[in-house]
């Protein structure tokens, strides 16, 4: 049982940040919803999270160390959401700073792109549902599935894994 809970674990840690990359990248390329800066900063530690939940498939020996550390990371990016849904609900004052994806177009103008390009501001909301924002949603999602993991990794030392 106790390597059963540790595959879980790993699995967790590979498929959250991979489905919440996914969903982010759907986001920004299939429904114009372009990130702003914070958006950014909780894509890195996502990124960190996959390769250290990768590693832990190719490294058996040190499958729960990596696993630990995929979770750090995804707990991370939970909490830097928390704080980017907080400038978004206006709790704080967050970035002033905006962003503005520019890239010209085939054959188009370069100035053309950046003076047209829409400006990303990281205290408004793009995208929400029931009332939370993308950043909130990250929070949660990320926070809970920290601790799953976190649980599954306890759960495996203490039976013996």
């Amino acid at each position: 049982m106790p390597a059963a809970k540790l595959r879980y674990a790993r699995l967790l840690a590979l498929a959250v940040p991979a489905a919440l990359l996914g969903g982010a990248y759907l986001g920004q390329y299939g429904f114009g919803l372009y990130p702003c800066e914070m958006c950014w900063w909780q894509r890195y530690p996502h990124f960190a999270a996959l390769g250290f939940a990768a590693l832990a498939y190719v490294v058996p020996a040190r499958s729960r160390n990596l696993v630990a550390l995929a979770a750090m990371s995804i707990i991370a990016s939970g909490l830097i959401g928390a704080y980017h849904a907080g400038v978004e609900y206006h709790w704080w004052q967050g970035l002033t700073a905006c962003t503005a994806p520019a890239a010209p177009d085939a054959g188009g103008s370069a100035l053309d792109a950046i003076l047209n390009a829409p400006l990303v501001r990281c205290d408004q909301v793009q995208w929400q549902l029931f009332g939370i924002s993308l950043a909130g949603y990250n929070f949660l999602i990320s926070l809970g599935a920290g601790l799953v993991i976190f649980r599954l990794l306890a759960d495996g030392e203490r039976a013996g894994g």
